[in-house]
């Protein structure tokens, strides 16, 4: 298998994303490939300085620009044909030569679904590529969908994302009969705007989907659903929202704790180590953008070498579960004509 990493990407790059890349080397296989995308003499430093230069598992594509975190990410892919980003994406393009199975980046995400859905296109009977997150809740991980990729969906696309999220949530989460809910203002059948009721409508039509209706902001760390879907904004706010209020409360934990008996912070020290490791974002390592055909995990922006490790690791298991043929299968049961809205 050939993975596809951007070395450049993300705010703690490149140094790492190459430690993060060293640390998945030991658990591919001799047949797999790990490429490496960036400023060559950085990734042989790297490579040369921990012993694996001459593993001939790792292959370095050299390129010359980087798409900033704050750019345009239409404009910059179209200025920037040499950046790691777009030369990564154009390598995991149906047509290319010694294609890509994954492409990992911690950049510019805007940027990595523009590349990705150019080069890679969409899978047949998918309209709108989606973001799948997975988010760690006190019930246990769930998948939402979408993050960030589309701000303006249809009640077709929507739909869709239900069906996608619930294939990732049983072939690589190992849920059986993952809960599929809608994100909205209230339970009632009466809530939400027309969008919502609409693609409420649309979702009941899909066979084998166990849809469970709306869910409540609420009800996301209540563990009510293990699918939720969203449009971009409201998935972006609420990943970013939980994100701050775990590291909140843990830093509050620690402050009061240490202030009332520091022996008691030293023995609660595990507990509270063992209790965020199942919290962690970088555990789960990318979020795919489902829909593409290819797999391509978008890292998170601060991601750490241990995020890039997972994400080389469940790229892997995306692709060998062949979850894209899978979506492929269950979109084509229903007629398109009836779910076009």
């Amino acid at each position: 298998m050939r993975i596809g990493v951007d070395v450049m990407g993300g705010d703690n790059a490149p140094d790492q994303i190459l430690k993060g890349c060293v640390q998945a080397l030991p658990t591919l296989l001799h047949s797999d490939r790990l490429v490496l995308f960036g400023d060559e003499a950085v990734i042989r430093d790297a490579l040369e300085e921990r012993g694996f230069l001459n593993d001939e598992r790792v292959e370095i594509i050299a390129t010359t620009e980087v798409i900033g975190m704050d750019e345009s990410p239409v404009e910059a892919m179209k200025a920037k044909k040499n950046s790691s980003i777009v030369v990564m994406n154009q390598m995991a393009s149906p047509k290319a030569e010694n294609r890509l199975d994954v492409v990992i980046s911690a950049g510019n995400t805007g940027a990595c679904v523009a590349a990705s859905q150019y080069f890679m296109r969409r899978l047949p009977g998918v309209v709108r590529p989606g973001i799948c997150v997975t988010i760690p809740t006190f019930s246990g991980p769930i998948i939402l969908i979408d993050v960030g990729a589309n701000i303006e969906p249809k009640a077709t696309h929507l739909a869709q994302y239900g069906v996608m999220g619930d294939v990732y949530a049983r072939e690589i989460m190992g849920i059986k009969n993952p809960r599929v809910a809608l994100m909205n203002v209230g339970g009632e059948e009466q809530k939400g705007t027309d969008l919502i009721r609409n693609a409420r409508d649309l979702i009941r039509q899909f066979d084998h989907l166990n849809f469970t209706g709306f869910v409540e902001g609420r009800g996301v760390f209540n563990g009510e659903a293990d699918v939720i879907i969203t449009d971009g904004v409201v998935g972006n706010v609420m990943l970013k929202l939980a994100e701050g209020l775990s590291a909140g409360i843990f830093r509050a934990i620690a402050h009061e704790v240490i202030a009332t008996d520091p022996e008691l912070a030293m023995r609660f020290e595990p507990v509270v180590k063992s209790i965020y490791s199942k919290h962690d974002y970088h555990e789960y390592g990318g979020a795919p953008l489902l829909g593409v055909n290819g797999v391509s995990l978008i890292s998170h922006g601060s991601s750490k070498d241990k995020t890039i490790r997972n994400a080389i690791l469940r790229g892997k298991a995306f692709a060998e579960a062949r979850i894209n043929e899978k979506i492929v299968a269950r979109l084509a049961t229903v007629k398109m004509e009836q779910v076009e809205a």
